[in-house]
């Protein structure tokens, strides 16, 4: 792995990140840290509340300081948000101090895992799922530009998630030995 030993777990609102985050901080006896978790605790309001004040522009300029920041952390498990790959400056950071790695899940599953979900600002439209399917071409190949590992998130259990993520670190550690 690269400096500081980091994992950065990048993917689609709903891919997973937090959950498989918080799974392998614990098997690798590290630190987990949630991105957008951290801007609403230091913020003292949830996401849409942002969202709402100052706008997505608003909330992207916050989460790039948050990215700055906790990237510069070592040892850690850092699930980001779904939108943390827009900025030029979130992928450099990501890409240069530890292992990306992009949870990969298809728009028709995220929706269905998402569809009930209210804390989605970025969902909050009359038709969410072509929504989803829009950012999901938009983020894709931002994802994949910055990511070392790709997982795909399919139908699988968390457990074997973080199971095969486990192998495939485990297998890049190895050969950058």
């Amino acid at each position: 792995m690269k400096q500081g030993g980091n994992i950065y777990l990048v993917g689609m609102m709903g891919a997973g990140k937090t959950t498989v985050g918080k799974l392998i901080a614990k098997r690798l006896k590290r630190r987990f840290v949630d991105s957008d978790h951290e801007i609403e605790r230091r913020c003292g309001v949830r996401i849409p509340v942002i969202f709402d004040i100052e706008g997505e522009h608003g909330f992207r300029t916050r989460e790039e300081q948050a990215i700055v920041e906790l990237a510069a952390l070592e040892g850690v498990v850092l699930a980001t948000g779904g939108g943390v790959v827009l900025s030029t400056e979130n992928r450099r950071q990501l890409a240069s101090r530890g292992t990306t790695v992009y949870l990969h899940a298809r728009p028709e599953d995220l929706y269905r895992r998402l569809r009930h979900d209210k804390n989605r600002p970025l969902l909050d439209t009359p038709d969410p799922a072509q929504r989803l399917q829009e950012l999901y071409v938009q983020r894709d190949p931002l994802y994949r530009q910055v990511a070392d590992i790709v997982l795909e998130t399919g139908t699988q259990s968390v457990q074997a998630l973080a199971r095969d993520l486990l192998a495939k670190i485990e297998e890049r550690c190895k050969v950058s030995a």
